[in-house]
């Protein structure tokens, strides 16, 4: 019985004592200054989604393995763990390595500051599109027709903008769509230029577009939220794709697209694929988008890669008052190892210019190579996490619910993608994929495998997405 006793009191006593280092563990662990956390935020999702979603969150506890975080509303918080989550967490251990997982708190609703109110989005106040600060027509006036390269790639997009503004509605909507650096915001970039001349425009990406309608949902506004954007007599969207799987964002862009056709408001859209293509998308989106004139911006061709090396040199001598001596073979040479996009096309001929001026001298074929070896010949180390990462961002879907036993189409397809790429692209076995996607049998990766084989022969959108996640992973 003494024994028992005294056993029970060291146990008693063990308890306290871990008890008691647990929280000067916890109260040493405090390590993190959130101002400085707070800064990395901004800088790595841009002060835009800083502003909107991050720039409210509160650190409240620190532990040595976790983090306690504050959010105003339960809305910030699923907005949050939705589409951020996996990059704050990564972000997090740059400054504390230990941290594995976050928690989110709900605080009581706070009061929005009046003047940060009225200075992001004073809906209220609004007369003029051209006179609101909420005017995002950030139109850069170095993309404009005069300077855009047309080819065979290019030239039916080129024409039918140019049409648009000697006549606005002659075709509307006006589609345009095409690979990442092809030309596209360039394009729309240039209509704008053209029709502010005349008109009052609405240049927005869709990604915006999304931030003001949000914005007017906290705000209990959605009427000046309507009046502003249907108000506009062009309406240029960017990046339409990115309402993908957002219903009600979809909702209030159809019924603000019916608006302006009725007044009879020129629109022009862009994308990454064709109307009819845009997955998770309602059906009466894409046949109204389809309705117009839908142009495609294909990857350009050597000629006209030459072309647009030939007038990035002559705008650079130009502008710098100095010769740039690239000869046609060190161009051509240029052009021909440029796979992807022409965003990549000015780098590499930035990159080449750059050696030239530093070193002095008229550069040769085999200086190229030794220059831009690292680019031309560099081995991407591609992991399954990586492969993962890309998927789920392109088709805007979160890791975690890619990787959950769901299986309905929208989280089952791209799921699909991302092991056929991991078998193609990586050298881990089939029972290993299968094990990084949530312990799975290998027998699921063969059947993906399979699937997407067969669906990227037949369908052109899959090999396109395809072939578009795989420069990602190559670029990354």
């Amino acid at each position: 019985m003494y024994l028992l006793e005294n056993r029970r009191a060291f146990k008693k006593m063990e308890k306290k004592s871990i008890k008691n280092q647990e929280i000067f563990l916890n109260e040493e662990e405090k390590t993190l200054v959130w101002e400085n956390v707070q800064s990395s935020f901004e800088k790595l999702f841009g002060t835009e989604v800083y502003s909107s979603w991050l720039k409210n969150i509160s650190l409240l506890k620190e532990y040595n393995d976790y983090l306690v975080l504050g959010v105003p509303t339960r809305f910030f918080r699923d907005w949050i763990v939705s589409r951020y989550l996996d990059k704050i967490l990564s972000q997090l251990k740059t400054f504390k390595n230990s941290v594995n997982r976050v928690e989110f708190k709900i605080l009581e609703e706070h009061k929005i500051n009046a003047n940060d109110a009225l200075r992001i989005d004073d809906f209220t106040k609004v007369t003029e599109i051209k006179d609101s600060i909420l005017n995002y027509n950030r139109l850069n006036p170095n993309l404009n027709f005069d300077n855009f390269v047309s080819g065979s790639s290019n030239e039916i997009a080129l024409s039918s903008s140019k049409k648009i503004c000697e006549q606005i509605s002659r075709y509307n909507p006006l589609y345009i769509y095409g690979g990442v650096g092809l030309g596209k915001t360039h394009l729309l970039n240039a209509i704008g230029l053209e029709l502010e001349k005349k008109t009052n425009v609405m240049f927005i990406s869709a990604e915006r577009f999304m931030y003001h309608f949000i914005k007017s949902i906290k705000k209990n506004d959605m009427v000046s939220f309507k009046d502003f954007f249907r108000k506009s007599s062009v309406f240029i969207i960017d990046d339409i794709q990115f309402i993908r799987g957002k219903e009600s964002l979809q909702e209030e862009f159809f019924h603000t697209f019916n608006s302006l056709m009725d007044k009879g408001s020129q629109i022009i859209i862009s994308a990454d694929r064709n109307p009819m293509k845009l997955d998770r998308v309602q059906e009466r989106i894409k046949s109204r988008l389809a309705g117009g004139l839908v142009v495609d911006i294909n990857v350009p061709d050597l000629e006209l890669k030459v072309k647009i090396i030939k007038k990035r040199i002559m705008e650079i001598e130009s502008q710098f008052k100095e010769n740039i001596n690239l000869n046609d073979d060190v161009i051509n040479y240029i052009a021909n190892e440029s796979k992807t996009n022409i965003r990549e096309l000015i780098g590499i001929l930035n990159r080449v210019i750059a050696f030239s001026r530093v070193h002095n001298k008229i550069l040769s074929i085999s200086d190229c190579k030794n220059i831009l070896k690292d680019v031309f010949s560099q081995i991407k180390i591609i992991t399954v996490d990586k492969i993962q990462n890309v998927v789920s961002n392109f088709f805007n879907i979160p890791l975690s619910e890619m990787l959950s036993q769901r299986r309905s189409r929208p989280l089952a397809r791209p799921r699909q993608i991302a092991m056929f790429l991991a078998k193609k692209m990586t050298t881990r076995s089939l029972p290993e994929i299968g094990r990084r996607f949530a312990n799975r049998d290998h027998t699921t990766v063969i059947h993906a495998v399979k699937t997407i084989t067969r669906l990227s022969e037949q369908d052109d959108e899959m090999k396109k997405n395809i072939n578009q996640i795989k420069s990602l992973l190559i670029e990354q």
